[in-house]
């Protein structure tokens, strides 16, 4: 199992997602011997999980059931141990987007954090790319490490323990693209110019509050990025129900057969349709995106 090659059977060692609905699931990694509780009852690794076909439909001790998913990006970003906040797949996939990763692209990062963007760039740049992730925190370092060993891609990526703000990334003229998701990121602009090729690259900064934007594009400006721009993604998901609509009243003497009928009440006839329906809350601000071009000039 691989977080960029599809495996077919699941082997000891492999991450796999528990699946019980759309609002539950958890990782779990697959070990002889082992068991797993849920609401449905006991998993025991050995027989339930091994070998199994990835997607397969399990049987648990409580007469329920779940299935057990391939990892993906995507699904990681829904279950990984929090070790900071997170970005999710809504800015992510600006990001790879905006900063034009394709396979074989060389990626800068800092901070690595929890590894959820992480994932996602070495998904999108594998199998020949390469990933340069800085983590300031000497133990959230270890542990992206560690996972990126787990999850058989740490081929694909080099976490350093260090401040980019003062030794920047560790490597100079060999990135495609930068990213910057920290407290400072103007004190960094320098080393991300540094470690983009001589021929230009993109570059993306994430920041929570509009007074990190302005000092970050200034110092774009001050050291020759063109194209800066600044968004923000917000998500609205609508849900398809059965709604009830009111029919005009026309003031027709005559009805055409199989149409709808006032009610004896004499209320308004309506019809049941399927209709997009906004959720009454929405997820909000996240951080704002700036993105710029590293200038030829």
């Amino acid at each position: 199992m691989s977080f960029v090659e599809y495996g077919e059977y699941i082997q000891e060692g492999d991450i796999a997602i528990v699946f019980l609905g759309r609002e539950s699931m958890f990782p779990v990694k697959a070990q002889h011997g082992t068991q797993t509780q849920t609401k449905y009852g006991v998993i025991r690794h050995s027989s339930d999980l091994i070998g199994k076909r990835f997607g397969s439909k399990v049987n648990c001790s409580k007469g329920g059931w779940v299935y057990v998913l391939h990892p993906t990006p995507e699904l990681w970003t829904q279950n990984l141990p929090h070790r900071t906040q997170i970005l999710y797949s809504t800015d992510i996939s600006m990001i790879t987007m905006m900063l034009e990763l394709k396979p074989g692209s060389v990626v800068c990062e800092s901070g690595t954090g929890s590894g959820s963007l992480s994932h996602a760039i070495i998904r999108t740049i594998a199998p020949t790319g390469h990933l340069y992730t800085v983590e300031f925190h000497e133990q959230r370092a270890e542990k992206a490490a560690e996972e990126f060993r787990e999850h058989k891609v740490a081929h694909l990526a080099t976490v350093k323990n260090q401040d980019v703000c003062k030794e920047g990334f560790g490597v100079v003229g060999v990135a495609d693209a930068v990213f910057l998701d920290i407290p400072s990121p103007w004190e960094a602009i320098g080393h991300a110019k540094a470690a983009l090729k001589e021929e230009g690259g993109r570059m993306c900064s994430f920041s929570p509050c509009i007074e990190q934007v302005q000092r970050t594009c200034l110092a774009m400006d001050e050291l020759g990025f063109k194209e800066i721009s600044t968004l923000e993604v917000l998500l609205r998901v609508y849900d398809v129900r059965s709604v009830s609509l009111q029919l005009p009243d026309f003031g027709m003497e005559t009805q055409v057969e199989g149409d709808p009928k006032e009610t004896g009440t004499g209320q308004q006839a309506t019809a049941i349709c399927k209709s997009g329906v906004t959720p009454k809350d929405m997820a909000g601000h996240t951080g704002y995106l700036t993105f710029a071009t590293k200038s030829l000039l």
